[in-house]
């Protein structure tokens, strides 16, 4: 396995160039197509009005997000112009989850960067928990702060559910290029420690046979520490670049909730994480 197409979803309002580096990056290493990809909507406001005046309002509204997308097309360009392969743009007049929800069919990895610390908007930014939880791909959260991707070494976060296998498994390419690879679980209160042991142990001899050399660890919990902080000092000691889990969520009378670890990892994570629902 190795990926083919990247796609990198840019975002109005929102810093770009740690995600475009990064996609970047792995279009280069995996020598894959890179996408770019962006939408958003004009929102009326709130005081809306009628007649001629509304018609006004909204050409220029809609004119202005056009803008705005061209300058994003601008940026993608500006970012790949060096990187060499195959550069496709797509963007769009429309809600920018469901837009970038619908060309994930094309992509083998998405890229995008963390949630906005100061606001969330439908009509500009595709949330990574709608990305990950919907696209039916693996995505790479990239924090704002990221300079580039780091593979040297690179951890697992392991439960043994359906998540964490098909997460570990799009991973592959990645791990295959990494110096150091960990793979951890955390148990929780009523976990059985040997079997947890065996679980990583197994995940370890597969990995192998493709190639791929891994530790297994199951670390003693940690009284009073959340599984995710657990993950981040285990990740941080290790000098992890890339933390690697499944997406846990469910929804919620139409709220999309995620479970405490992939709500961490998504929003505050100092590392770049790929993640697979």
């Amino acid at each position: 396995m190795t990926y083919a197409t990247v796609m990198v979803c840019l975002a109005l309002d929102q810093s770009n160039e740690a995600r475009l580096q990064v996609a970047g990056e792995l279009a280069e290493r995996f020598e894959a197509a890179i996408v770019g990809v962006a939408a958003a909507q004009f929102a009326p406001p709130l005081y809306f009005t009628d007649g001629t005046q509304a018609q006004v309002l909204i050409d220029e509204g809609e004119a202005s997000v056009k803008r705005r997308l061209a300058d994003l097309e601008a940026q993608f360009r500006a970012a790949m112009k060096t990187r060499g392969g195959h550069a496709e743009w797509r963007s769009a007049m429309d809600f920018p989850a469901r837009f970038v929800l619908a060309q994930a069919r094309c992509a083998d990895i998405i890229v995008s960067g963390g949630p906005s610390p100061a606001f969330s908007d439908a009509f500009a930014l595709a949330s990574p928990k709608d990305l990950v939880m919907q696209a039916g791909r693996p995505l790479l959260v990239v924090p704002d702060r990221t300079n580039w991707l780091d593979l040297r070494s690179v951890m697992v976060a392991w439960k043994d559910t359906p998540e964490a296998r098909r997460a570990v498994a799009a991973a592959l390419p990645m791990l295959r290029k990494a110096r150091d690879v960990t793979i951890v679980e955390i148990l929780e209160r009523d976990d059985d420690r040997p079997a947890a042991m065996a679980g990583v142990t197994d995940v370890a001899a597969w990995l192998a046979r493709h190639g791929v050399t891994a530790v297994p660890r199951v670390p003693e919990s940690v009284e009073g520490e959340t599984a995710a902080a657990q993950l981040e000092k285990i990740a941080g000691r290790a000098g992890a670049g890339l933390i690697v889990a499944g997406a846990y969520g469910h929804s919620r009378f139409r709220e999309l909730i995620l479970g405490g670890v992939t709500q961490h990892l998504v929003a505050q994570s100092a590392l770049s994480v790929l993640l697979s629902h």
